[in-house]
């Protein structure tokens, strides 16, 4: 399969995409914050100096999707229907587990935005906490998902 985001010299361009139809697309992303057990237990509870780690973190990965083209180059600036972002706290792995699903009615999908919001989610988990762990780990950035299109649905196995 060729490139599509290279012109016949070889440079960048961003692909027209104004000739395909619009079909429903969406696409799910996730992501994961490893944190040590006394980070854990300040988002759990509340504790961290910056506020509410998961709150301010879920409006992070919306704003982030919605910023998506202003930091891909050659991702084409869409009007997305949805985002639904969700972060939840497990206890085993002492992770702060990040998904995110992005839809549209368009032309192009919508991986990139869903993945740039778990990604900007997962920054702000970081961001929120780096005051009392500097050993996070950002982890398992993936594409769980996608819908439509004319490269047809995926599903990751895991």
């Amino acid at each position: 399969m060729d490139f599509t985001h290279f012109n016949d010299q070889g440079r960048a361009k961003m692909v027209d995409v104004g000739e395909k139809p619009p079909t429903r697309r969406t696409a799910t992303a996730a992501a994961r914050v490893l944190v040590n057990e006394n980070t854990f237990a300040l988002i759990r509870s509340g504790g961290m100096k910056k506020g509410d780690v998961l709150t301010v973190a879920q409006v992070a990965g919306v704003m982030g999707a919605k910023r998506t083209p202003d930091l891909i180059p050659m991702c084409h600036p869409i009007l997305m229907d949805g985002i639904d972002l969700s972060l939840h706290l497990d206890e085993a792995r002492c992770a702060v587990e990040i998904q995110a699903t992005v839809s549209c009615d368009g032309r192009t999908g919508v991986e990139m935005e869903a993945l740039t919001a778990v990604s900007t989610a997962a920054l702000t988990v970081y961001d929120m906490c780096k005051a009392v762990q500097k050993d996070m780990v950002i982890t398992d950035i993936r594409l769980i998902k996608k819908t439509g299109g004319v490269h047809g649905d995926f599903e990751r196995k895991e």
